[in-house]
């Protein structure tokens, strides 16, 4: 296993540096570069604008930049943010962090919500909960996530307000203005009510998905021979589904979970755009509009090696839950 992956590490190389190495030149295809946000101001001279190209090498062939910028990158070095003035070494860490427990939250309420609702709709086939939970997982996993977003500030925020609901959720930022002078009980809380709207918005459509897979691996499994001898041992039924079944039934969920990972951070872009969520989606966008090179190229660094690593991730956990790809 370990020589598995270190194979798959030393594959993922090439295709990172690939996919890195396309977005630079398409992102220098598309017109304009930093310095056009100062041409709409008339006060400012060509001299100076051809001196601030020439001190962010934006003068250079498109095949020295390149190369510069490959340089610094393998030695670390993600260079200087054009748009926020700042090297993007302190940017990277703060934003990186701010999506990963977005996207963290979300993956729990994919695999939770939607393993448990597949499970129901198994054990009690063609019932009326079956049914109502059938109808509710296509209908959520047809709904756009930005929209559904604008739905949930709409209601749990505006609606909410309006009413005086005890439900109230804030619809937008990661903290409320007191967030400074709360105790560590009263900032954990306040950043939960942060995070419900955005993570809910995110992952409720997967979840929807993932209980669709979920119900259609259980009922595969369900009626083994397996499980008939574990009933007929006198074992009880929550013994025989969750410890049994549920195991067995999970090859296909994990399948999901390197998936789903890039999904949730391309889903990320809009979300966080929505909800003002400062983390890697929104900072891309911004990034992108102000033609911020070294940025774009960051983020999507760190965003494909999210991906590599997701894959990984299901591939150990396959041999955690089947001995018999562990032993091949």
């Amino acid at each position: 296993m370990i020589g598995y992956l270190l194979r798959r590490l030393l594959g993922a190389i090439p295709l990172l540096l690939g996919i890195l190495t396309l977005i630079f030149f398409v992102m220098h295809l598309a017109p304009g570069d930093p310095t056009d946000r100062i041409f709409s101001n008339p006060n400012v001279s060509p001299e100076v604008i051809e001196q601030m190209r020439r001190n962010l090498g934006l003068d250079k062939p498109l095949h020295v930049q390149y190369g510069r910028w490959l340089w610094s990158f393998v030695r670390g070095d993600f260079g200087y943010s054009f748009g926020q003035m700042r090297p993007i070494n302190e940017i990277l860490p703060v934003v990186l962090w701010n999506t990963l427990q977005l996207t963290l939250i979300s993956l729990v309420v994919i695999f939770v919500v939607g393993m448990l609702i597949g499970i129901v709709q198994a054990v009690r086939q063609y019932s009326l909960a079956d049914n109502v939970l059938t109808f509710l997982a296509l209908f959520f996993y047809s709904m756009p996530s930005f929209w559904f977003a604008l739905m949930l500030i709409l209601i749990f925020s505006l609606r909410a307000g309006q009413e005086g609901w005890p439900l109230q959720f804030p619809a937008s930022g990661m903290t409320g203005i007191e967030y400074e002078y709360m105790g560590a009980g009263g900032k954990l809380l306040d950043r939960a009510r942060h995070l419900f709207l955005p993570a809910v918005a995110l992952g409720i459509g997967s979840a929807a998905g993932v209980a669709r897979y979920m119900r259609g691996a259980m009922l595969e499994v369900i009626h083994q021979d397996f499980i008939r001898t574990a009933r007929a041992k006198g074992l009880s039924e929550r013994t025989v589904i969750f410890k049994h079944a549920l195991r067995n039934a999970l090859i296909p969920i994990i399948t999901l979970l390197g998936l789903y990972l890039p999904f949730l951070l391309s889903g990320a872009v809009l979300v966080e755009t929505i909800f003002a969520w400062p983390g890697m989606g929104r900072t891309i966008v911004e990034a992108i509009l102000a033609r911020d090179y070294p940025l774009v190229m960051a983020t999507s660094f760190v965003i494909a090696a999210i991906v590599v690593f997701g894959n990984l991730l299901s591939d150990v956990l396959y041999a955690v839950v089947d001995p018999r790809i562990r032993n091949e």
